[in-house]
């Protein structure tokens, strides 16, 4: 057995109303933060809308007058909320470390930059292997029905940025495991044994993550869960915490 967390003293000292404070002053940052980065990124909207563009290879249109507008809004956004990522991600660090052991804050700096270069590695992935392919397919597909496509911006840059940011989380789910093993959480024997059940589970974020509801994309989203799941029980095993490790060997020879 685990001996029971001990949160620090200053975490215990601070009454509600002064976290709710300091969570308040740290919302605000983080707003007028990702308010600084979309401004930036609306300065060179026309830029990231043909970037986002080039994996269909085809003309897109927009069916009202505000539909052009709303798009690039919403492109400006989900960059500056990017470009504001490791300032975001700082605010969360600051705001949690007071209820964090000292050896916790010590890999807090290590697992955000491995976090921000796993999100950036799942927007590549899918940007340049996943997104064109899935695209050529489907169109592919509606075109040998007998169909010709009309593209609306909007729904095309919509379906995009889900597409992008969904394997971007997903890109995530190594670290995740390895971050709730290294807390004592989980550990590599019951990632293991309940493999089955995370196949269910899979196939359920697959489902909720695809924008679309075909098959076809689910199944994009789904085989590369499956692989991360497993790099996360190595994970796991190479970087969980020790002493649990250990108390669950005894246990199982005690059992034996």
């Amino acid at each position: 057995m685990t001996a029971l967390r001990t949160p620090p003293a200053e975490a215990s000292r601070m009454p509600i109303t002064g976290h709710l404070e300091e969570l308040r002053s740290r919302l605000i940052k983080v707003v007028w933060t990702v308010l600084g980065g979309m401004v930036l990124a609306y300065a060179v909207s026309d830029v990231l809308i043909g970037w986002l563009k080039r994996p269909l290879a085809a003309d897109l249109y927009f069916f009202s007058p505000t539909e052009a507008f709303w798009v690039t809004i919403k492109v400006s956004f989900f960059a500056g909320l990017f470009l504001s990522l490791p300032v975001v991600l700082y605010q969360i660090g600051r705001f949690v470390s007071p209820g964090l052991l000292p050896h916790e804050r010590r890999l807090a700096v290590p697992f955000v930059l491995i976090g921000c270069l796993f999100f950036v590695l799942g927007l590549t992935f899918c940007y340049f292997v996943v997104a064109p392919f899935a695209l050529n397919f489907l169109v592919g597909f509606g075109m040998q029905q007998g169909l010709k496509p009309v593209f609306s911006i909007g729904l095309y840059i919509d379906f995009l940025l889900k597409f992008l940011l969904a394997f971007g989380l997903v890109f995530e789910l190594p670290l995740a495991l390895t971050i709730l093993a290294k807390l004592g959480l989980v550990t590599p024997q019951i990632l293991s044994r309940n493999r089955r059940y995370a196949v269910l589970v899979n196939a359920i974020l697959a489902a909720i993550l695809t924008p679309t509801t075909d098959v076809f994309n689910m199944m994009l989203m789904m085989v590369p869960l499956l692989i991360f799941y497993e790099l996360g029980i190595w994970g796991a095993r190479f970087f969980g915490r020790k002493a649990v490790r250990s108390g669950l060997a005894e246990e199982a020879k005690g059992e034996a």
